[in-house]
């Protein structure tokens, strides 16, 4: 599962990261004009992704995917709080994502996400991130929907997820699932045109945990007064009772 992830980094240090040049095309009204240390998929952010149909230019879409067979706002609005994550192993047979996976795949740049740990009856939330924060990103896919009532085309995304790795597997120790992460030297392979299901599936596994870090944080995160886009939301906090991931 991921609900909840970190983008920390401007819209130039991404060009940079994609390899994007000079055909950086960014709202900045909608996209990194500050730092985003927490977004919750609840809010429906807009968030910068790459996509299939335009691999070169970073885009704004909303987070929860409304298929485009969807017919009212109501429904819309009542699908994507379901859509903001799809299951690797069934997102190939589930309506609501079955045509996104086969042609519209997508890129969603994060520097971390956030997950919480079960361990006598209390949840611990941790950070968890690349070794040494590099930018990385989730598998994606990505769905174009007009709304009826004003003709607007919303254009939304979600993230794939699959089986925890061991480590994932000890912090989301309940369902056991992780988001997809795409190796670097995978991510274009991602966007190409023809997969055929067997090549989708081989590239929706568990990211190598060994490439991986996490450590618990404070419960500023689930503060519903505080501001939790801030730094310190990302700090380290040693809860004694745990022991070590």
């Amino acid at each position: 599962m991921c609900f909840f992830y970190a983008l920390s980094k401007t819209a130039q240090s991404l060009a940079n990261r994609y390899q994007l040049g000079d055909g950086l095309d960014w709202p900045m009204e909608a996209g990194l004009s500050a730092p985003k240390y927490y977004v919750s998929g609840f809010d429906f952010p807009k968030m910068p992704v790459l996509t299939n149909a335009e691999p070169a230019r970073l885009q704004v879409l909303a987070w929860g995917l409304i298929p485009s067979w969807v017919k009212t706002p109501a429904q819309a609005a009542q699908i994507r709080s379901k859509t903001l994550n799809a299951r690797a192993e069934t997102a190939l047979e589930k309506p609501a994502f079955r045509q996104a996976i086969r042609q519209r795949r997508c890129l969603v740049p994060a520097d971390g996400f956030y997950e919480w740990r079960t361990f006598n009856g209390k949840k611990y939330p941790y950070y968890i991130s690349l070794k040494g924060r590099a930018v990385f990103s989730f598998a994606g896919i990505w769905a174009e929907w007009v709304d009826p009532a004003t003709g607007e085309i919303l254009k939304t995304y979600s993230i794939l997820t699959t089986e925890a790795n061991p480590l994932m597997a000890k912090i989301h120790n309940t369902k056991k699932r992780m988001p997809v992460i795409l190796p670097r030297d995978e991510e274009r392979t991602w966007l190409q045109d023809g997969l055929s299901a067997a090549e989708l599936q081989a590239l929706m596994k568990p990211f190598p945990a060994e490439l991986m870090e996490a450590h618990t944080i404070s419960r500023l995160i689930t503060s519903r007064t505080e501001n939790r886009n801030q730094p310190q939301v990302q700090e380290a906090c040693v809860y004694p009772e745990l022991d070590d991931i």
